[in-house]
């Protein structure tokens, strides 16, 4: 009987046992599943194929809405959704997403009241509002953000995401942009698709079929892109003292978007057997595949193949994402797992931050008050594996005592084992030298005693 039940049934038997105990936990925990997990064609159903228009119409006041990220944000729904809200005199949405792309118009302050944004990462299109207090900062580890959906802590009525055009078996894909996706899509009571064909098909946790969408719609429009950055002197420096010195052959990297990961990869090349596993990454990983350095042979998870959460880059990249088998996109839970994470041989972590103090604290999330980014994976990569940090120059996210490396363009501090004292005359030796007289005086009004090596 399970078998013939549709999506749209099981839901309300699934509250039917919560409310009544009627059924056994087991037959509970059969019917969940069923219900919940997004792969399987259900049978009987398609999905209802409409105008953005009436696809957005759904929303009402005091929905809880989430908003597909990175890359994979759905601006044509967004925009609509932004539209429909407003003239419709609808009221507290809340909006719940990592960083997206676009111009976030639900942010401006004329959609306050209709719209309130809480992000689980800061990006640049949201960054004013949270700082306005129009738009709320959730902070939160990157591999936590399915829990908040799994365990029914937020509760979504809808789900905006962005999806490849269904294949000859009725399968999308979630493209470059898995993340926390996969386990809202699971939570959502509506879930509206956004058809894009310029989007890739990926392989791994991020495939739904197309039974399991409430409504589909379709627009074709070039992915956001994040243009390759033209590398300094300076982030050339610190790329080389951290490929020479910090990453040895058959490691399992980790790396952030940005110059400088750029700037590591691209002095990476000559190494042997180099394995990816990290909850994003960019153009820069496909230059060091091509390079030959890439094979993944050592890894242990998912072993000769390219694991990530997320990307954001040029088409270049997303091409090369495209229905290639090398790179599995997997739900962020499982990337960002410790346990998983350090399974990996020699796994390093490369990670940027805004500031370092002269005990090693790291700010990462924030500039002074002002809210900037986000917790994001550092801690789930810092306590899988060997990590280090690129300083920048306030909140606390990575503390002193997970830090190991802290790398600049004049060398790098070696910090585990070290006391305050030593910790500081390490990272006052790698600070511009302009600056470390004053950091001297610093250290010293703070520590109550120079900073020295022994």
């Amino acid at each position: 009987m399970a078998a013939n039940l549709t999506r749209a049934f099981l839901k309300p038997l699934k509250n039917i046992q919560r409310v009544s105990g009627a059924l056994s936990q087991q037959k509970h925990r059969f019917f969940y599943d069923y219900a919940h997990e997004p792969f399987y064609p259900l049978p009987n159903r398609v999905p209802r194929w409409q105008t953005v228009e009436e696809a957005v119409s759904v929303i009402k006041s005091n929905d809880n809405v989430y908003i597909h990220g990175a890359a994979a944000t759905p601006i044509t729904l967004v925009n609509a959704m932004t539209e429909y809200g407003a003239e419709n005199n609808l009221t507290n949405i809340k909006l719940f997403h990592i960083h997206t792309e676009g111009i976030a118009p639900y942010t401006r302050p004329e959609y306050e009241g209709i719209f309130r944004s809480n992000s689980f990462f800061i990006g640049g299109n949201c960054r004013e509002a949270v700082n306005a207090g129009r738009a709320d900062f959730t902070p939160i580890f990157l591999g936590e953000i399915p829990l908040l959906f799994r365990r029914n802590i937020i509760n979504l009525d809808v789900a905006l995401i962005m999806v490849s055009r269904p294949d000859d078996h009725g399968f999308c894909t979630l493209g470059p942009s898995v993340d926390c996706t996969r386990a809202a899509i699971q939570n959502a009571k509506h879930i509206i698709g956004l058809v894009n064909p310029k989007m890739p098909r990926t392989f791994g946790d991020g495939i739904i079929h197309k039974s399991h969408f409430d409504a589909l719609v379709e627009d074709e429009f070039d992915l956001p892109e994040k243009p390759r950055h033209v590398l300094t002197d300076e982030e050339k420096s610190i790329g080389r003292y951290i490929a020479e010195n910090l990453v040895e052959d058959g490691a399992t990297l980790q790396m952030g978007i940005g110059s400088i990961p750029d700037a590591v990869l691209e002095q990476l090349q000559n190494h042997q057997n180099l394995g990816i596993h990290s909850e994003m990454f960019s153009d820069g990983v496909v230059d060091l595949i091509k390079s030959g350095a890439v094979t993944n042979a050592h890894k242990k998870i998912h072993q000769g193949k390219i694991v990530g959460g997320f990307c954001v880059g040029t088409r270049s990249l997303y091409d090369y994402m495209d229905d290639n088998p090398f790179i599995v996109m997997c739900d962020i839970a499982f990337v960002n797992n410790t346990s998983i994470i350090s399974q990996n041989p020699r796994v390093t972590a490369i990670n940027s931050c805004v500031e370092v103090d002269l005990t090693g604290q790291v700010v990462s999330d924030s500039i002074g008050t002002r809210m900037y980014s986000g917790v994001g994976g550092q801690i789930d990569f810092i306590r899988g594996a060997k990590s280090f940090k690129i300083n920048k120059g306030a909140g606390v996210v990575t503390t002193r005592a997970h830090v190991h490396y802290i790398v600049t363009e004049f060398g790098i501090a070696y910090l585990f084992g070290k006391n305050l004292r030593q910790r500081a005359h390490a990272l006052i030796n790698i600070a511009h030298p302009d600056h470390r007289e004053s950091l001297e005086r610093a250290s010293f009004e703070r520590l109550k005693v120079m900073p020295s090596s022994d």
